[in-house]
């Protein structure tokens, strides 16, 4: 197979081995997502068993996405702690405003210096990337407060970037979709509660299940608005595919199903919130 690196990139993947190298110890935040994972991946290339990868079990996690994260590890031989969280016990988490992300994230990293503050790690580090910059999100703000490292940002790589290297690595998960945490399916306002994850943990599997990879079940209170990538719409929209959906959706707790005719897109809840929220929440 041809190589899909582009100019550069190996000595990006130098550069951020290099930075890793710097720590005597690093704790990973891990998500299973290609960002975290790849970041994970080439730690433990650089530190070996000075560093551990953190997974934060939470019911915003959907369990196949837990346990394909903890396989990913074990295949890589990538030393993984899973250490639960208590976002849902926090009412300024649960009431789901503009700033629902920094209080999941200050969970997290309040949870890994915990662990810091234990063991012979030195520093905390996860997985943002230079496309993350121009986006909303106050998990960041979180990051900064705990001092948690962006080694990927700092080698100067973007998504693409990452996954090319990540496919040359031979990682299997080079090309896994993103997916955000169950929490940010919930349109804001709505309190987030286990009975609405559970809701849209199951109505996504679902959508899996009838072949759809790309997909997102937002929640807006009794109707679940679903988003699947535009070109895999033609599918969805014949008459017995519309069935296997609505039927699959209604069976996971939902009372109302809508197909989004603009398909996915990621942080489209984001769209819903004021500019002055948005503000404030940075």
């Amino acid at each position: 197979m041809e190589s899909p690196l582009q100019s550069g990139d190996l000595e990006k993947q130098q550069a951020l081995l290099e930075i890793l190298k710097q720590h005597e110890g690093l704790l990973v935040a891990y998500s299973g997502g290609i960002d975290s994972a790849y970041l994970a991946w080439a730690a433990y290339q650089a530190l070996g068993d000075k560093m551990l990868a953190v997974i934060a079990d939470s019911p915003s996690l959907p369990r196949t996405h837990l346990a394909d994260a903890v396989t990913f590890a074990a295949e890589q031989e990538i030393p993984l702690r899973i250490l639960e969280t208590s976002e849902m016990e926090n009412p300024a988490y649960v009431q789901n405003d503009a700033t629902r992300c920094f209080h999941c994230k200050d969970e997290l990293f309040t949870v890994m210096q915990r662990e810091l503050d234990t063991s012979s790690f030195k520093a905390i580090a996860y997985g943002r990337n230079l496309d993350d910059s121009g986006d909303f999100r106050p998990g960041q703000r979180a990051a900064a407060n705990h001092a948690a490292l962006a080694p990927l940002a700092d080698a100067q790589m973007d998504k693409a970037t990452i996954r090319r290297l990540a496919r040359a690595a031979d990682l299997r998960l080079w090309d896994k979709p993103a997916s955000a945490c169950l929490s940010s399916r919930i349109q804001y306002g709505q309190p987030v509660t286990r009975e609405t994850l559970n809701k849209i943990e199951q109505s996504e599997e679902a959508l899996y299940k009838l072949g759809f990879h790309q997909v997102r079940v937002r929640a807006h209170d009794d109707l679940a608005r679903i988003e699947i990538a535009i070109e895999d719409l033609p599918r969805a929209f014949t008459v017995e595919m519309m069935k296997a959906i609505s039927a699959a959706v209604h069976a996971a707790g939902f009372q109302f199903v809508s197909i989004d005719t603009d398909g996915y897109r990621s942080g489209s809840m984001n769209d819903l919130l004021p500019a002055s929220a948005i503000a404030a929440a940075k």
